[in-house]
């Protein structure tokens, strides 16, 4: 301002009239100040106008958005065998004899895991309930060729067969989940022939392939080789080789006939898993617990 009077007087001594150099300096004025109180505004709704109704496409990070992170074979075992533990025992018929007796064991149970129904319903990245069928029977195909399962286990059926999916989910780091879908046969077909037919499956969401079964065979314990089956049914699923579970107990479950075996974990953990067998319904079964 000061060199604009300066300015001012320099015109004055040129000879320029005085009212000419007032009216100049009040029109400079008053632009000034027009221009302090709508510059801004102004070019605010320029700029608008560059964003508004445009699409513009900005790479970002999506570490927090994941829908999980990617898991090892051993670390998704782990995951799921405590979520499993958890929550319920397993559905075979043997269990729901012995379930009463056996519930007290599970009630009350807290931790860090939880095994619940996914409402949301498959992602575009997981089997979905149309396609969860196909995949069972293409798993179990799989499973008999590798001499873990014999041929003679029956297809699954989607009017037989109630399909839901599920979400194992690791509490204190919910990214660090497992999508699998529970297979079991229905209610409704409780007085059928279930010989050589699958009574119950966990079967990994992603992959499609078995974590767990219950299956009706005409085969014995004593034709079964549980070492033969668990280094096949380890390499099915790409983990780590198991190693014998000793224990001096015998009522680990409610059969004399099984074998379990552990495998490493997350964070240090191990998995227990099981092949048994129920003698008098030659039910075949491979579970994953604690």
């Amino acid at each position: 301002m000061k060199r604009m009077k300066d300015k001012l007087f320099s015109w004055i001594g040129r000879g320029i009239p005085k009212d000419r150099v007032a009216v100049f300096f009040l029109v400079f004025t008053v632009l000034v100040i027009a221009a302090s109180v709508w510059g801004p505004e102004a070019l605010a709704g320029y700029k608008d106008k560059e964003i508004l109704n445009e699409t513009h496409f900005k790479e970002i990070e999506t570490g927090g958005e994941g829908y999980r992170y990617s898991l090892d074979g051993n670390e998704k075992l782990y995951i799921l065998s405590q979520c499993l533990n958890s929550q319920t025992l397993p559905g075979s018929e043997q269990n729901e004899w012995t379930r009463e007796a056996s519930e007290a064991e599970y009630q009350g149970l807290e931790g860090t895991y939880a095994f619940v129904v996914n409402h949301r319903g498959p992602s575009g990245e997981e089997i979905t309930d149309e396609e969860i069928y196909g995949t069972c029977n293409e798993s179990l195909g799989i499973l008999a060729d590798l001499g873990i399962l014999p041929e003679s286990v029956k297809e699954v059926e989607k009017g037989s067969y109630d399909a839901v999916l599920y979400s194992a989910i690791d509490v204190l780091e919910p990214r660090n989940n497992v999508a699998v879908w529970k297979l079991s046969l229905s209610n409704s077909q409780k007085n059928a022939n279930k010989d050589n037919r699958l009574i119950d499956a966990y079967i990994d969401a992603d992959s499609g392939k078995i974590y767990e079964f219950y299956v009706r065979t005409p085969l014995t314990w004593e034709e079964i080789d549980p070492d033969g089956m668990m280094e096949k049914w380890s390499d099915y699923m790409g983990i780590s080789a198991p190693q014998p579970y000793e224990s001096a107990n015998p009522l680990l479950e409610t059969t004399p006939y099984f074998k379990k075996y552990t495998f490493s974990g997350a964070g240090g953990g191990s998995t227990i898993v099981t092949i048994g067998f129920y003698e008098g319904i030659n039910e075949l079964f491979l579970k994953i617990s604690k």
